[in-house]
């Protein structure tokens, strides 16, 4: 970090002027942007139309750097990260010091009394540290790979209960390793990132197959499963995350999967079957009722290819033979899972329910692997998790 960290003083100032701010945080964020676009309008290009969700990335982002800024070496972990991130909405080293500024007159009005030319200093200094860390890692990030990747749609299948498996053809070879998720941005809204995983291990031709959901009222959802087609054009962001095979040593393997989320399961299991794995590996996929079990028949002939792979099915609302209840029950019926790398993907209520699951039956928890449930660039872990972390931690 080039910049000087800042002191206990400097610390003590920008959290304590935070809390008087906190209650407001909503119209201060608005009147950010108000004025940093009147200010510098030329960076209303980078950010998308609907501000709504940009302006929790930033309240939800401020708060991570402040409460990292006396944490040095995670507060560069996650600031390069940021940086790193910000290059496919171009950013540009020019645009911080106007946010920069932009943000500390934001602060200073809502601050009121609480707000003098110390407190100014210390958060002056405490952005300059972010953004030097940010800027820098965006430096280095160029050195290794583009900003994003081009892309065409080629093929486009609708799997029933508004999901569609979508393979784009990349402009250029788009490396990544099974597990990992790609952020994709579409034609219809710009500068709208969401952030979706393979359903396969790479392949030598560098298409890529991701398998979406439209949800209720997700923009880009619907535009990918209702408007897109082979022809149209979209945008990747860097591979990211950490749910691949590299983590789980020799242990037997877990893997849960509810919906979509069976998506970046398959690319695992894909991949441990390329690898020619000499460990047995159990697959539980869940839904609501047997018509949403998504994939199941593709799985089940995995499994009849591979004797170390063993797939069980189960259905929470609705009374058919076979396994009935949530994933997380299901577990608790087959368990224990104590000696086995567990990997979940689902929808976030069933993925903390399992974890929650098998952690009381053992497992540790640098043994449970899963996506951040939340914006990924502000909410993944910036180390991996210590065995002694506690449950209530979830």
């Amino acid at each position: 970090m080039t910049a000087a960290p800042l002191t206990d003083r400097e610390i003590s100032l920008v959290r304590t002027s935070l809390t008087v701010v906190a209650p407001q945080a909503t119209e201060m964020t608005v009147y950010f942007y108000a004025i940093l676009f009147a200010r510098y309008p030329e960076v209303r290009g980078l950010f998308p139309e609907n501000m709504d969700v940009q302006r929790d990335r930033l309240l939800r982002g401020l708060l991570r750097i402040i409460d990292l800024v006396d944490d040095v070496d995670n507060l560069v972990r996650f600031c390069s990260r940021l940086g790193r991130d910000h290059r496919k909405f171009g950013a540009l080293d020019a645009h911080y010091p106007a946010v920069g500024e932009c943000l500390v007159a934001s602060l200073a009005r809502f601050a009121g009394t609480a707000w003098n030319d110390e407190v100014a200093a210390a958060w002056t200094q405490a952005y300059t540290v972010a953004a030097q860390v940010m800027i820098d890692a965006a430096a280095d990030d160029t050195r290794l790979r583009p900003a994003s990747w081009e892309a065409q749609i080629i093929r486009h299948e609708h799997r029933g209960n508004g999901i569609a498996e979508i393979t784009v053809q990349p402009d250029q070879p788009f490396p990544f390793v099974a597990g990992q998720y790609v952020s994709v941005e579409t034609p219809w809204y710009p500068r709208t990132w969401r952030h979706y995983s393979p359903a396969h291990s790479p392949r030598a031709d560098h298409t890529l197959t991701f398998h979406v959901r439209a949800v209720h009222r997700g923009q880009v959802s619907n535009a990918l499963v209702h408007h897109a087609a082979p022809g149209h054009r979209v945008r990747l962001g860097p591979p990211q995350g950490d749910m691949t095979l590299a983590a789980a040593g020799d242990r037997d393997l877990l893997f849960v999967a509810g919906g979509t989320g069976l998506a970046p399961i398959r690319a695992l299991i894909e991949e441990a079957a390329v690898s020619g794995m000499r460990r047995y590996a159990d697959l539980f996929v869940g839904a609501r009722t047997a018509e949403e079990l998504y994939g199941l028949d593709d799985m089940l002939r995995l499994a009849q290819r591979h004797h170390w792979l063993t797939v069980r099915a189960a259905v929470s609302h609705e009374s058919i033979p076979g396994q009935q209840g949530t994933l997380p029950q299901v577990l608790r019926e087959f368990g224990p899972w104590d000696r086995h790398e567990a990997f979940l993907c689902g929808p976030p209520d069933m993925v903390t329910s399992g974890v929650r699951t098998l952690l009381h039956q053992g497992t540790p928890l640098a043994h449970i692997h899963h996506d951040p449930l939340d914006t990924p660039v502000l909410t993944a872990p910036l180390t991996p998790p210590r065995p002694d972390q506690e449950i209530d931690q979830l």
